[in-house]
């Protein structure tokens, strides 16, 4: 048996863990995501975190902010990785959970439900019922960096997080990375593995499918961010294909 450990939320905002007996996939997972909420390893982002959940945005002022590194989330049994850049500073930063509450996540749930991956196409804050289906979705960096730009150490003190969570999923077969910050870091990654012994041919373009030699498919799309969905750099057309090809794939397997 393994210990499960399930954050329990202070007054003052601390996470302390909760300790039980589990031994299921969900609850080595939840121990995980215990541990990556009370990271402290980049006092710059912590800082920043801290301050956006103080200060609030006005539209936002009646939230009691998150302001933790945030947990991943989705479907322990996952067969497919959805692996974004960091946190949104007013989106997950405010409601603990990837992609809930900004405009990317108002842009990507509603193709996740088509493609069979969600369970509703809205997601808006981490009690409003969504499940994953499939899916396990995580990030490059788990907190908000100021500019949504992480620097290199703050990247590489997150990187090992990746390294215990991706262990934990046995199932996957298919990681769909979000932009290139998150693909290269992914990749990063499967350079640590000895997935690859070089990145050589492995590039980032919208629509790249590498085949690897672990079995695995890893896929690259633009990020849903506002500045690529308003201007029509990614469509809902272009980035449901994504979704769909990640699900023949992981059908295949």
């Amino acid at each position: 048996m393994h210990p499960v450990a399930h954050p329990v939320a202070h007054s003052d905002g601390r996470h302390k863990i909760r300790l039980m007996l589990d031994d299921s996939p969900a609850a080595n997972l939840n121990v995980l995501n215990a541990r990556i909420i009370d990271c402290e390893a980049c006092p710059r982002l912590r800082e920043y975190c801290a301050e956006i959940a103080r200060v609030r945005r006005r539209q936002w002022r009646d939230w009691s902010y998150w302001g933790r590194p945030v947990p991943s989330f989705g479907d322990p049994k996952a067969r497919v990785l959805l692996f974004g850049l960091a946190p949104g500073a007013h989106g997950s930063n405010r409601t603990g959970r990837p992609f809930t509450g900004d405009g990317s996540g108002n842009f990507m749930f509603p193709i996740l439900y088509e493609a069979g991956f969600a369970s509703q196409p809205n997601s808006e804050s981490r009690d409003d019922g969504m499940k994953m289906r499939d899916m396990w979705i995580s990030a490059s960096v788990r907190c908000a960096p100021p500019g949504n730009k992480p620097l290199p150490e703050e990247q590489r003190n997150c990187a090992h997080w990746l390294d215990e969570e991706v262990a934990l999923l046995p199932r996957l077969k298919v990681v769909v990375c979000l932009g290139k910050i998150g693909f290269d870091a992914f990749v990063a990654y499967l350079l640590r593995a000895g997935v690859l012994s070089s990145r050589k041919g492995i590039e980032f373009r919208h629509g790249a499918e590498h085949q690897l030699s672990n079995g695995m498919v890893l896929m690259a799309t633009y990020h849903p961010s506002l500045q690529n969905t308003n201007t029509g750099v990614l469509t809902e057309a272009m980035f449901l294909k994504i979704f769909q090809r990640a699900r023949e794939f992981m059908e295949k397997a």
